[in-house]
């Protein structure tokens, strides 16, 4: 089978991979249903509110490789030195697959996270083009949760940020980044634009003054 036909296929693979629910399959195997307790959030942040930072990392790891592996998988399809934007395209698919089954899982009723560790999976996982502008978001969402505590925070900021950082690298490799890779810049902005949608309720209650830290 070709390479198109390959990473077709990976789509669908990748969307069910990435709706597994994992922080609710962890919260449960505690004995705490997420969905119903602290943000009813299935995703990382909320189970490690629940459960404690142990969990929080777990359920983050767990997550992140349902963007990563998928989408390391599918680079194996991907001549970097002669793609086309169609072949860009269907490999961003793939990952972007991964990011909506984690977002809208038909295990919860097309209901899920918001996304953040399995999109810096997938990002991780475009290498050589996202993964030093993934690197810098996670060091940003580090520094800025360090600071703040807060989750949502870091999450759209880091987010936003992904974009941004790969044009500058794009402009200072000259990489063709308005031609050939121009899916490359419409990913990682469609991206950002999802994860910061689904936190539109965060950011209610950022306004508002009322949004919980992380202790």
């Amino acid at each position: 089978m070709s390479a198109a036909g390959n990473l077709g296929l990976l789509i669908p693979i990748a969307y069910v991979c990435g709706s597994i629910p994992f922080g609710l399959i962890v919260g449960l195997s505690k004995g705490i249903d997420p969905r119903k307790a602290g943000s009813g959030n299935i995703g990382a942040t909320n189970v490690g509110r629940l459960l404690g930072v142990k969990f929080f990392g777990i359920v983050f790891v767990l997550d992140l490789l349902k963007g990563l592996l998928p989408t390391l998988i599918a680079a194996t399809q991907v001549n970097r030195e002669s793609a086309s934007a169609g072949t860009y395209g269907l490999w961003l698919t793939v990952g972007l697959a991964a990011i909506l089954g984690h977002m809208f899982s038909p295990f919860l009723g097309f209901k899920g996270g918001k996304g953040v560790a399995t999109s810096l999976g997938v990002v991780l996982g475009v290498w050589p083009y996202y993964t030093l502008p993934a690197l810098m978001a996670a060091a940003t969402w580090a520094g800025i949760f360090w600071r703040t505590r807060i989750v949502s925070i870091a999450s759209i900021v880091a987010a936003c940020l992904v974009p941004v950082c790969y044009v500058v690298m794009g402009m200072i490799l000259s990489w063709p980044i308005f031609g050939v890779q121009w899916p490359l810049l419409a990913f990682a902005v469609l991206v950002a634009l999802l994860i910061v949608w689904k936190h539109r309720t965060n950011i209610a209650r950022l306004r508002a003054g009322t949004e919980t830290a992380f202790r």
